[in-house]
């Protein structure tokens, strides 16, 4: 599922990337090729800093989803540890209610 955000969020600053740029009309003739070069450059910078935020955007989602696991598994246990102490109480105070019961019954004297 990260992977899958993670890909979606860099096809949105691809398509971005691409809208922002003005149409290519006609090249003027002063385009020289150091321009050029210096401008796909830039492009590659601007590209490899995308991606670098994507990748800190992944990780930081990454760790967000396994503190929220483990803080779901700990509520779970702690869930889980209550119950069984409520279970235990309710067997000891049905056990002693049976105790009483039978002491009572063995008290009384037979008519």
């Amino acid at each position: 599922m990260q992977k899958t955000i993670a890909t979606l969020i860099a096809g949105l600053f691809a398509t971005a990337a691409f809208a922002a740029q003005t149409p290519a009309t006609t090249a003027p003739a002063a385009t020289t090729p150091a321009v050029a070069k210096a401008e796909a450059k830039q492009e590659k910078q601007a590209a490899k800093a995308e991606v670098k935020e994507t990748k800190a955007a992944a990780k930081a989602d990454v760790k967000e989803a396994k503190a929220d696991a483990k803080a779901t598994k700990e509520a779970a246990k702690a869930d889980v540890k209550e119950a069984k102490a409520e279970h235990k109480a309710a067997k000891a105070e049905h056990k002693a209610e049976a105790h009483k019961d039978a002491t009572v019954a063995a008290a009384t004297p037979a008519k």
